[in-house]
């Protein structure tokens, strides 16, 4: 972690938690071959936050390397369920749970969609495993 994720304490600072885990869940899709940009120009698909559930566990500090996980709990026809963690892989330690519900727009009225054939399979939970 660095300064700028800390209080005067040197603790990671509660909010820093969210952005963390949104770079988290933009790898992820990444990591599948999906780019937002390219989804919303192409496809005009974007995922927006509907809910998140947060449960932190215990601190991260200045200079923790922190993991943050992504898994995909549930798949509707225009929504996503996912679970996220964020542990501290030097210890193992678990310091954050949450669950974060997205809603499928369409980008151009970010009025809700169904989500496009071609991605159910990069999204389902069996995808993970």
């Amino acid at each position: 972690m660095y300064w700028e994720d800390t209080d005067a304490g040197g603790v990671v600072y509660h909010a820093q938690y969210v952005a963390f885990l949104e770079r988290a869940r933009t790898e992820w899709l990444r990591s599948r071959g999906i780019g937002q940009r390219a989804l919303a120009d192409a496809h005009d698909v974007v995922f927006a936050v509907r809910s998140m559930q947060l449960d932190f566990l215990a601190p991260a500090r200045l200079d923790d390397a922190l993991e943050a996980k992504v898994e995909v709990a549930d798949v509707g026809r225009a929504s996503l369920v996912i679970d996220q963690r964020i542990e501290r892989p030097a210890d193992g330690k678990l310091l954050l749970k949450a669950q974060v519900k997205l809603a499928c727009l369409a980008a151009g009225t970010f009025r809700p969609r169904a989500i496009p054939d071609f991605l159910l399979p990069v999204l389902h939970p069996a995808a993970d495993k």
